[in-house]
């Protein structure tokens, strides 16, 4: 039978429950409890809805607290809470750390209590991810601040953390990036120093030896976090000293003999269209042209899933001037791999259609002030080695009832709009500027926003008057004045006798 202090202790933990101002109640719930032999605590601990209403209400009355105030008066409680067997007093529990060290007057509280952090450090293994996911976060903001920083990586902690990360492969991922939490790569792109303590803590050069080990699959999880360092100018200054750029051409390279390189080579290709986004697209293709080869090869070869890898980085490299000209250097080889990627707008499954045209989109599309008459004469080749008639081709696609593909091809339009060559093709193009101001083909918010977007593009142009001629030009001013939403009024007027 339960001790008669339970059942008081569990009517005061309902009544604060119900109350806007549980102070008394809470204290008198205190008193009870701490009056309970632990041998009546077990027997009637609390289930899991109470657990919920408990932390809903420390949730609120802590939100409120400052930070300093509860590690100085709840450090303990704190610690207790790590090791409680309800995730949701654990996840409560870790927010409440991680408040805690972005504030500056207490992160040095949760520094001299090293216990509290090797605890959250061991969170990280949870088996639930979103406890594992707020411990990295955590644990982020801790290496936020220089002194957290050494304590995390330059001090007893990084062995606590060495130790979880042996525990399996799933969390020595989570402690490198778990989802879009990262906590070492993380760390090491927030600043060159941040980036030293991950190098000396050897928890980066553990990544790469995997990166370059022989397990496919860990390649592949690998190059996802190196392409998220190659991000920052550090990260990448270290890739290049410490030779692994090269190292990761010389796989790509070495690929063609693997017959498992599959698994791995579309994040080894996409690592370095990444970089062609942050770097000189023309100095990353002359020092690693093992990347290019790959790309043309992707998108020659009959293999869906690599067509659609080298086509989505062939639109990211040919996406600004620099890397147009690179692509132009390779004359007819480039030409009929467009050829290709426009037979497969039209014919492949849907998805690989869209990754097409959004590829043609970058690869068309130049800026008002880089449209140089070669520039020009390149993009309209480039257009025409597509299809034998590619204006027709996008229509046909942009009339299909399927809004993304619909969307994907008015892109297209919308990259070329502003080029005086492609605006001779529409007006030449039957019923073309009457389709593109017709508001009734738009059924959905998506659509009506992409052609939005192509009248302003083409309104927008200081060719269109001239090349349209006024009368399609003050259409396409007025479309554009309605804006993309407009719907004219109908107007209705009553017939004296009509019923």
């Amino acid at each position: 039978m339960a001790a008669p202090g339970a059942e008081v202790a569990m009517e005061l933990l309902l009544r604060v429950s119900r109350q806007e101002e549980p102070l008394e109640e809470l204290r008198a719930l205190k008193v009870a409890v701490q009056a309970l032999p632990p041998a009546a605590l077990k027997e009637r601990g609390p289930d899991s809805e109470q657990i919920s209403l408990c932390v809903s209400i420390l949730e609120r009355f802590l939100q409120v607290m400052d930070p300093l105030y509860v590690i100085q008066h709840f450090g303990e409680e704190l610690q207790k809470g790590l090791f409680h067997p309800d995730d949701s007093v654990k996840i409560l529990t870790i927010s409440q750390v991680g408040r805690i060290v972005e504030d500056p007057d207490a992160v040095q509280e949760i520094l001299n209590t090293p216990e509290l952090l090797r605890q959250v450090i061991y969170c990280i293994a949870a088996e639930k991810i979103a406890v594992a996911k707020e411990a990295i976060k955590s644990l982020s903001r801790v290496a936020e601040t220089p002194e957290g920083l050494e304590a995390l990586l330059a001090g007893n902690l990084l062995i606590d953390l060495k130790k979880v990360m042996a525990k399996s492969d799933i969390v020595r991922y989570r402690v490198y990036e778990a989802s879009k939490e990262e906590l070492v790569i993380g760390i090491s792109s927030v600043s060159a120093d941040s980036l030293n303590y991950c190098v000396n803590s050897g928890l980066i050069s553990e990544l790469i030896s995997e990166l370059t080990g022989n397990d496919v699959l860990v390649r592949a999880t690998c190059i996802e976090m190196v392409t998220s360092l190659a991000q920052t100018h550090h990260g990448r200054q270290y890739l290049a000293q410490q030779g692994i750029i090269d190292k990761i051409s010389n796989i790509i390279i070495g690929a063609d003999s693997d017959p498992f390189s599959g698994f791995y080579l579309p994040g080894f290709v996409k690592f370095f269209g990444n970089l062609v986004i942050v770097d000189s697209p023309q100095q990353i293709c002359e020092r690693y042209p093992a990347f290019v080869e790959k790309i043309f090869g992707m998108a020659e070869g009959q293999d869906p899933t690599m067509f659609g890898v080298g086509v989505d980085t062939l639109g990211i490299l040919g996406s600004n001037v620099e890397g147009k000209l690179v692509l132009q250097k390779k004359g007819s080889r480039f030409h009929s791999v467009l050829s290709r990627i426009g037979h497969q707008a039209k014919n492949a499954p849907t998805e690989l259609r869209i990754r097409c045209l959004d590829a043609i989109s970058s690869l068309l599309y130049l800026p008002l002030d880089q449209q140089t008459e070669d520039l020009l004469g390149m993009t309209e080749s480039w257009f025409s080695s597509l299809a034998s008639q590619p204006l027709e081709l996008f229509r046909s696609i942009s009339t299909q009832p399927f809004p993304d593909l619909h969307c994907a091809a008015l892109r297209v339009f919308t990259a070329i709009a502003n080029q005086p060559w492609a605006q001779r093709l529409m007006i030449a193009s039957p019923g073309f500027v009457e389709y593109v101001v017709d508001r009734s083909v738009e059924p959905d918010k998506a659509s009506k926003e992409a052609k939005y977007e192509l009248v302003k593009a083409l309104a927008s142009s200081k060719t269109i008057a001239e090349i349209f001629g006024n009368q399609h030009y003050l259409r396409l001013r007025a479309y554009l004045h309605e804006g993309p939403y407009y719907v004219k009024a109908v107007s209705t007027t009553a017939v004296e006798g009509a019923e």
